[in-house]
């Protein structure tokens, strides 16, 4: 079967025809652009229908030895473009399915020369003859019962059996992650604020977990567009987890798609695609946070998860202004920190009562006083204002808790300053802001100096 099915010419599987001489794939006669290694793996997978094709012959035919490396990410990211041509699932598979750690199997019907080529069944053996001696059958009862008993102590592994029986252990659990920059699949630069934007609200909303290390915004944003496999960005940041996705926003429509990877050993755990209107984008956030901490089962207080379960609605458009100001603050350039104080005040004007902007002004104002593009006195006065008024709509916002920290710090209010960063890392345990000056004050205590640092 295997000699046949490489002297065609041409195989159809589906609505799909592929042409093995010109590599083209076909869908019901229109031409799917499909080229490089991911076309050569759908013809390797489709000489063998059915049967196991190792990552290992992948790499030996595909990636010549001197890109050994880059070989995971490459021969992920061919697989993810050959079932996006194929509008195939790696959870729901109909063409290429996925066997853990060792390599795909195409597991549809395929058709070639007018002749069906099945994937290969099992091959049974007729069962024994009826005459078999009594001694012989109960041998057989006894030693089936024990296969049977083992395969379900092995699978449902009580009270760890399978472990202190090998002498192995479970995966490790996740303790720490790295939210990498999404995706912005609408193609759109001018979108670039709103897919950070996104990304910045899932850092937060997991940072505020007690028992996850959340790494900083800062620290991932170096792997945007990046080449770098999963596993090598997990050990740089030494984290366990990687989350990575992507978002599309269309008119009034949001689709985020995200995907939890453990690092060692490489495993996908989850993915999940949602899609809702731009007014329920807060709800989303959420939502998309929560779905996080339940597939890595970490413990969540009642307070967090209080906290995640909670989305106010916000004037869409004050939401939008808000992202625009954290983009432009992000640059931490003067014009991009001017650009950031416009837009936040939009945001307000839109939305009164709208908390994050105001700790937004709080964070911009001290950043401007601090390069002394405002008098110090004045971004004293205009971000303890804007910081108190955020407290005053959520008392629970960590990011106004630190920059409250921050102008008492500058004020020279010592015992003041230790109680707000105290209580933003309480709430927000992955702010790196809040750790810093928190530690600048404790050297400062150390020392014994009088003055806070310029």
């Amino acid at each position: 079967m295997e000699e046949s099915n490489r002297s065609l010419r041409g195989i159809r599987f589906g609505v799909f025809e592929v042409d093995l001489r010109s590599g083209e794939l076909r869908k019901q006669g229109l031409k799917i652009k499909l080229q490089g290694q991911p076309i050569q793996i759908l013809a390797l997978l489709l000489e063998r229908p059915g049967e196991l094709v190792t990552r290992e012959e992948l790499r030996e035919k595909l990636w010549p030895a001197d890109t050994f490396v880059d070989f995971e990410h490459g021969l992920n990211a061919a697989i993810k473009k050959l079932r996006a041509a194929l509008g195939d699932s790696a959870d729901s598979p109909r063409f290429v399915e996925t066997l853990h750690r060792r390599g795909y199997r195409f597991i549809a019907s395929v058709e070639g020369l007018g002749a069906t080529v099945r994937p290969p069944e099992i091959v049974r053996k007729p069962a024994a003859p009826l005459a078999a001696g009594v001694h012989r059958r109960n041998a057989w009862v006894a030693a089936l019962t024990l296969m049977a008993l083992v395969a379900m102590l092995f699978g449902l592994n009580v009270g760890g059996w399978r472990e202190r029986l090998l002498g192995g252990v479970g995966p490790v659990p996740i303790e720490s992650l790295a939210v990498l920059p999404l995706e912005n699949l609408s193609g759109d630069p001018e979108q670039e604020y709103f897919v950070d934007g996104m990304t910045d609200a899932l850092i937060s909303d997991l940072g505020r977990i007690r028992a996850l290390r959340v790494i900083s915004r800062t620290s991932t944003m170096q792997y945007k567009e990046t080449r770098k496999s999963l596993p090598q960005i997990a050990r740089e940041l030494n984290v366990d987890a990687v989350i990575e996705g992507s978002v599309l926003r269309a008119g009034k429509q949001v689709r985020i798609t995200v995907k939890l990877m453990r690092a060692e050993p490489e495993q996908q755990l989850w993915t999940q695609s949602y899609e809702r209107d731009f007014s329920e984008i807060l709800a989303l956030q959420r939502e998309v946070a929560r779905a996080v901490a339940r597939e890595i089962k970490i413990a969540l207080t009642p307070e967090e998860q209080a906290r995640l379960a909670i989305a106010s609605s916000v004037n869409p458009g004050a939401y939008e202004s808000y992202l625009r100001g954290r983009y432009h603050l992000a640059t931490e350039t003067n014009d991009g920190m001017e650009l950031a104080i416009e837009y936040f005040q939009q945001a307000l004007e839109k939305d009164p009562n709208y908390a994050l902007p105001y700790a937004g002004l709080a964070e911009a104002y001290q950043m401007v006083g601090s390069r002394g593009l405002l008098p110090r006195s004045a971004a004293i006065t205009r971000a303890k204002a804007a910081a108190e008024k955020a407290l005053e709509m959520d008392p629970a916002l960590g990011e106004a808790h630190y920059s409250l920290g921050f102008i008492r710090y500058w004020s020279w209010d010592w015992s003041g300053a230790e109680r707000a960063f105290k209580r933003a890392i309480e709430l927000s345990p992955s702010n790196v802001h809040a750790y810093r000056w928190y530690s600048q004050y404790l050297i400062l205590l150390w020392v014994g100096l009088k003055n806070p640092l310029p």
